[in-house]
């Protein structure tokens, strides 16, 4: 199965919906597989005293609340339907992550088929249960998490209605950017192995080389955060890809899954001619005559591949030479 690429716009758009489509544009042109927002109204999200996370009071006006940013970043409901419209004339599937019970209808009324839930709400049980009860396929974040929370959400998510193996969890950190040193990549193999579940990856590092790693290591799918230039005003715009670097993580990642292979081991189609070019024959060390016992003396082991192989040396040393050799020939 091919590895499910989404191009994480979020709220790259600024709130403006020709930048969101100009995102889909690149999105599509860089071959991912989908085009991810965020669907929230912020009054719903954020209460008036909400601090910002350090990374947004670095990249945002340190004096206006979350609230107030959060705010400036929302679109429309009105304005998410048209954009899906867009998705579907382009040929690239529309995602976008609720973040309230209201914008989980929403999304649903709009024929959304995966949910995927963000790393935040992972411990917010009455959200959990309403994405559950849809029986959409779920894609779950797992940043700032453990096993056990993860394990909580999961049982919300099955109890609710979701079949398991519509389930798959990304292991993810939410720090913007991540350091290359907390990224712990193995921990996405620790969770296939805990929960039996498709697993993927949410990167927020610098670059494309740690989830270009995460596909080697069997993710199946992969989210990263896109924009159109990375110094646009906004909170995600630094820690995001540029088009070009989108395209380019895409096609590392294509490369990666036709190298996995099929996992069995076997000479491939095009080194098998190299065979008797690379591998070794039992020749004569010097001219050998006809009725001469073959010995270590006499023979040895010398490109190219075509003759008898070294494997059998027991088997042919003791045996009588049938005919005459020249130094070099081939036994």
């Amino acid at each position: 199965m091919s590895v499910f690429i989404i191009a994480e716009a979020g709220v790259n758009h600024n709130g403006n919906l020709e930048l969101a489509k100009k995102l889909v544009d690149k999105a599509k042109e860089a071959g991912v597989d989908a085009v991810k927002f965020q669907t929230f109204k912020a009054k719903n999200l954020v209460s008036k005293n909400a601090q910002k996370a350090d990374y947004q009071k670095k990249t945002t006006n340190k004096d206006e609340s979350q609230l107030e940013m959060i705010k400036k970043l929302e679109l429309s409901f009105d304005e998410f339907a048209e954009l899906k419209k867009y998705c579907d004339e382009k040929g690239i599937t529309f995602l976008s992550t609720p973040f309230d019970l209201e914008s989980i209808e929403f999304l649903n009324d709009l024929g959304l088929e995966i949910f995927k839930i963000p790393s935040g709400e992972i411990t917010n049980l009455p959200y959990l249960r309403a994405i559950g009860r849809l029986n959409k396929k779920v894609i779950l974040s797992t940043g700032m998490a453990d096993l056990g929370e993860i394990e909580d959400a999961l049982d919300v998510l099955i109890d609710a209605g979701t079949k398991k193996d519509n389930i798959t969890i990304l292991h993810a950190n939410t720090e913007y950017p991540t350091p290359i040193e907390d990224v712990n990549l193995k921990a996405m193999q620790t969770i296939a192995c805990a929960f039996d579940v498709k697993v993927g990856y949410s990167d927020h590092t610098l670059g494309i080389e740690v989830p270009i790693a995460a596909v080697a290591m069997g993710g199946e799918v992969i989210e990263k955060h896109f924009t159109l230039d990375k110094n646009l005003p906004g909170p995600d715009h630094k820690a995001s890809l540029e088009p070009d670097e989108l395209k380019a993580m895409v096609a590392a990642i294509r490369n990666i899954e036709k190298a996995l292979g099929n996992s069995i081991k076997k000479p491939s189609k095009s080194e098998s001619k190299n065979k008797e070019i690379a591998r070794k024959s039992i020749v004569a060390r010097r001219n050998i005559k006809k009725g001469e016992i073959f010995s270590e003396e006499n023979l040895t082991v010398k490109r190219p591949g075509s003759g008898i192989s070294p494997m059998r040396w027991n088997e042919i040393i003791g045996k009588v030479a049938q005919r005459d050799y020249d130094k070099d020939d081939l036994i």
